[in-house]
Parts: C-alpha cells; structure tokens; sequence
C-alpha cells in the first residue's frame, strides 16, 4: 500500500486561502448591505421627492428577500441540469436553501410587521395589528410570503426538496402583484412582466451562483458541459430580462421623459445604475462564453464568472432599493 503525503505547507495555505475568500465576501455582502441602507437619501438628494419613513431598512429587507429566493431557485435549476451532464460527478455541494429560506423567512415577517402598521416602521410589538394584515390587499400578500418561506424551508430539509419550487413560486407571484397595485392602470400587465422578470432572474443569478459551486467540486471535463448548459440558457434567461425590464420602465416613465427622469428622480437614478450594472455584467458573461468556447482550459471561464456573481449581487442591493423609492407613474 503507498500513502500519499501532502506536500509541506499544502493544507496551511488552502486554510489561508479558504480564510480570504471567506473575509472577502463577508466585505462584499457588508458593502452590498450598504447599498439599500443608503442609497434612498443619495438617489433622492435634489430631487424635491419625499423619502418613505424606513426607505432605508424596507430596501435593505427587500434585498434579503430577493436574494433569499435566488439562491434555492438556483440549487433547484442546476442540480436539474447537473442530472444531464454525461459522466458528471455524483456529489454536489451542500445546499444553502435551508439558511436561505431562515433568511427570507425573517426578511417577510419584517416587511409584513410594516404592512401590519400602515406601511410605517413600527415602535414596538403594540404597534404591529396582525389582524389587519388580513384585511388589506398588501396584508395578505406579506402573509402569503411569510408562509411560502416558511414552507420552502420545511421542503428544502425534506427528502424531496426540489417541492420548495411551488412555494417559492407563490414568493413570486406576490411580489409580482404587490409591485402593482390595483389603482394603477392595467396593473395584470405590469404583474406579468414583473413576474416574467423576476423569475428569470432568480434563475440567472442563482444559477451562477450554484454552478460554480459546483464546478468546485467538480473539475473536471463534466464540469465544462455543466458551464455551458448554464451558459446556453442564460442567453435566453438574459434576452426575457431585458426585454420585461424595458417594457416595465417604458410603462412608468413614457418614452418622453425617460431621459429626463433617469437624472431627475429618484427611482430613475437606481434604474440607471442597476442598467449600467447589467450591462456590465453582460459583458462579463460574454468574456466567460468566449473563454468557455476557445481557451485551452474552458475551466477559465470561472474568472470572469466569479466576478459575474459579485456585480449580479450588486444588481440585487439596488433591485431592492428601487422598491423602496418613489414610483414615477405619469399616465
């Protein structure tokens, strides 16, 4: 029997390097957190707009919220694809939708204590009429996601946890309605397009996020496959974002005062910034498809990938500050 030794100072430094990645993405998250924290007062500076009581914590709440459904949506869409990679490794990594649907869970319950005091930051538990909620439109739907986390959670520890997919499709489905109220005009069509925009982007940055925790394990020529299956349906997952995301803007800022309202309201400032990040991160997706096509190594394609996920989290932090900013509706 021979026994491999490792080589001297091997395991100190993968501790190292599994430490660094560790601090630096506890920055990113911290620096990302301030994004909804801060960004209601710098986007409304100048604009003669009031900001919502608590615009700051709603904001940050709500970016939990959506990252908290991307992750699970993600797990679920790639192990499915994972399944059809020929000769692919059995293992995967362990699954983080239990701690998404703990986070998502709190993230609800804050957002409905909210809705529960007439959409005003409560001052302690005797402020909070859970009663009401049932008596409002906007009530139900934050009771409607406090229970899908919930039961997302209880599915996710289950032995069949690919069923969180229909209670994290109700998570959906409210959101998509609650971003419509009825008093606005036509508001089915703009829940479609939320819900159309949504969902593929739970998908999108999800996805990537899981894929290359998969490839860590992985590494090998399946891995490859793994990146571009993902990477075929990102390109249709990328065309129905922009595509909803144009209409929907085009639907709350008319065609001739969109560039005016880009720099002179507040909701128009984070949708310039969140289009700027999208666009950035297309272009990184491009780098890594062309990587993942013609290098030697199509593993090299991580790199750019990697740095996809990152600005993908920063297109989160401020998806969920423009809920907490003033709608510009001109009809």
């Amino acid at each position: 029997m021979t026994l491999t030794r490792s080589a001297p100072g091997a395991a100190g430094t993968r501790g190292r390097a599994g430490a660094g990645r560790a601090v630096a993405v506890l920055v990113l998250v911290a620096l990302a957190a301030l994004i909804p924290l801060l960004g209601p007062s710098a986007a409304l500076h100048g604009t003669g707009e009031a900001e919502a009581p608590g615009a700051g914590g709603i904001a940050l709440l709500r970016t939990v919220l959506f990252a908290a459904l991307c992750v699970p949506v993600g797990e679920v869409f790639v192990n499915r694809l994972a399944r059809s990679v020929p000769g692919a490794s059995p293992g995967v990594p362990p699954s983080w939708s239990p701690w998404a649907a703990v986070a998502g869970f709190l993230a609800a319950l804050g957002l409905a204590s909210v809705v529960a005091t007439g959409n005003l930051v409560p001052g302690g538990l005797s402020d909070i009429d859970v009663g009401g909620l049932y008596a409002s439109r906007d009530g139900k739907l934050a009771l409607l996601e406090v229970n899908a986390f919930l039961v997302a959670g209880l599915c996710a520890v289950s032995r069949r946890p690919a069923t969180q997919v229909l209670p994290l499709a109700a998570v959906v489905v409210a959101e998509a309605l609650r971003a419509h109220p009825t008093t606005e005009h036509t508001p089915l069509t703009g829940s479609g397009l939320t819900l159309v925009h949504l969902s593929c982007s739970a998908l999108w940055v999800g996805g990537l996020l899981h894929a290359l925790r998969v490839l860590r394990l992985w590494r090998d020529p399946a891995g490859a496959a793994l990146l571009g299956l993902y990477a075929r349906v990102a390109v249709v997952l990328l065309a129905a974002i922009t595509t909803t995301g144009v209409c929907s803007s085009l639907r709350r800022m008319p065609p001739e005062t969109i560039l005016e309202q880009l720099t002179a309201t507040a909701y128009g400032r984070a949708l310039l910034a969140k289009v700027l990040l999208v666009a950035a991160v297309a272009a990184l997706a491009l780098w890594a498809r062309r990587r993942l096509r013609r290098a030697a190594d199509p593993l090299t394609a991580c790199a750019p990938a990697r740095a996809e996920v990152v600005a993908l989290g920063l297109v989160v932090a401020v998806s969920g500050l423009l809920t907490a900013l003033p709608v510009p509706i001109r009809w």
